[in-house]
């Protein structure tokens, strides 16, 4: 139960973007190495700037100061999104920013380059999370205390990672085949470490507003306000916490203005203040307020996506494999290049959404992201993304030796030396053998002229001793 009798709603978004790859033939392997569709990239972010990241943070703002101190909301923004912001809209890092200095809002750590590095190694992703720590702290001006991982892909083991980085709480979806009869509207804590607490996304609730709202077939259209905040207090007698997680593309972008998203995000908050006994939380406040029910075992990787709620979107098949194995298997030589253009190409090579375009599976969300998409087919992506891949591989090994070639001539090198020193021994044994025996030799043949002469003297005094007898 939780300390104070509180009852809590956290609202957290995900706002990323990746660098979306130009078509990149087979042909231009060792001579482009310029692998990005600026044009693109450029494009979709004026226009999610202007549909959906300014107005929507606009709106943030007003309801923060409206509500003064009862409305908070959390955000994670990726590295790669970061970026973007810095190239193509300033203006929107700075909303960021201004949300940050109300102190309302919770900013996330999580992978720096939205990457499915978790499921691979666990040294480059903790470097990957410090990365991400630190570019929070330099653009947004905050400390981060709690974490998303990329998807809110999640198992007990990436649990027992982050907490031993010292996070207090972090997100994942509430699995229907994981809880099985258990609720998501309590905290959980890992199961390897019980001082990470665990937020379970109430998928139900937020796919209402990020899939359902704008469906006019949907037996609940149109969603208000007043119907939502009815649906949170049928839920309030059983639950102590309620957890809706969403794309923040949700707002202007997936749900266009004219469906009536933004009057509903701007009137919500107020509805469920008044109408329910739901307070707003960010997810360290939650870790800090309520007290985990139990721990929740998760042995197997889930994520927040299509109805499985597992990584299948991204390492589903075997085009997909064999993308993330041959990707990360660069990874102990990236770090020994120094190069400044090949680190930042790992930094965005890295993105998900390189391996979701790949897959081959139907998406129940699959026509939210279409948009996104630029390929036509998951073959196309796949190729494509090996072709560049295969090109920043070239530029890697001029860049430091092949490893499999150093390592075969430290070999040899290593074994020449030993059977140089093997030699050296036997040499100096042999020097030291003649030596000895040359000196047996000298001691025989002063040994023989003694004999000798003794012999001489002995006969010579027998013809002496005889003549005068």
């Amino acid at each position: 139960m939780s300390e104070t009798g509180k009852k809590a709603i956290c609202f957290y978004f995900q706002v990323h973007q990746p660098f979306r790859l130009k078509r990149y033939r087979f042909f231009d392997l060792g001579h482009d190495h310029y692998y990005y569709d600026d044009y693109t990239n450029e494009s979709i972010m004026r226009k999610v700037a202007g549909n959906c990241y300014l107005p929507a943070n606009e709106i943030m703002l007003d309801l923060i100061q409206k509500h003064k101190g009862k409305f908070k909301v959390t955000f994670s923004l990726t590295g790669l999104v970061i970026n973007q912001f810095r190239l193509y809209a300033p203006e929107v890092l700075e909303s960021f920013k201004k949300l940050a200095e109300t102190g309302m809002v919770e900013f996330l750590a999580e992978t720096e380059s939205h990457s499915l590095v978790s499921i691979k190694t666990r040294s480059e992703f903790e470097q990957q999370v410090n990365a991400h720590r630190a570019m929070i702290k330099e653009f947004i001006g905050t400390e981060t205390t709690s974490f998303r991982n990329t998807e809110l892909i999640y198992s007990d083991q990436i649990g027992s990672w982050v907490a031993d980085m010292g996070f207090k709480s972090m997100l994942t979806e509430g699995a229907k085949h994981v809880l099985g009869w258990k609720s998501p509207n309590y905290l959980y804590c890992n199961s390897i470490n019980p001082r990470l607490k665990i937020l379970l996304r109430n998928f139900v609730l937020s796919d209402d507003i990020a899939f359902r709202f704008s469906n006019k077939g949907w037996s609940e259209w149109p969603l208000t306000t007043d119907k939502y905040a009815a649906w949170l207090n049928k839920l309030a007698p059983k639950s102590e916490l309620v957890n809706i997680f969403l794309d923040y593309e949700t707002f202007g972008e997936h749900n266009h203005k004219d469906t009536g998203i933004f009057d509903f995000l701007g009137h919500l908050p107020g509805s469920v203040l008044k109408k329910t006994p739901y307070r707003f939380m960010t997810p360290t406040e939650v870790a800090d307020t309520l007290q985990p029910v139990s721990a929740i075992s998760v042995p197997s990787p889930i994520s927040w996506a299509d109805e499985e709620r597992d990584i299948t979107a991204w390492h589903g098949n075997e085009l997909q494999a064999a993308a993330l194995d041959k990707l990360y298997d660069l990874t102990d030589k990236v770090h020994k290049c120094q190069d400044r253009q090949i680190l930042k190409d790992w930094e965005y090579l890295q993105a998900s959404d390189h391996f979701y375009y790949m897959a081959t599976k139907f998406f129940s969300d699959g026509a939210v992201h279409a948009y996104f998409n630029p390929y036509d087919t998951p073959y196309d992506a796949f190729m494509n993304y090996m072709n560049v891949l295969s090109d920043f591989e070239i530029r890697i090994n001029r860049c430091i030796p092949d490893n499999v070639q150093a390592n075969e001539i430290s070999k040899l090198n290593m074994l020449i030396r030993e059977k140089e020193q093997i030699i050296d021994l036997q040499t100096a044994e042999i020097d030291m053998l003649k030596k000895k025996r040359a000196v047996r030799k000298t001691t025989a043949r002063s040994a023989g002229k003694k004999k000798s002469s003794g012999s001489k003297s002995s006969a010579k005094k027998k013809k002496v001793k005889e003549a005068t007898a």
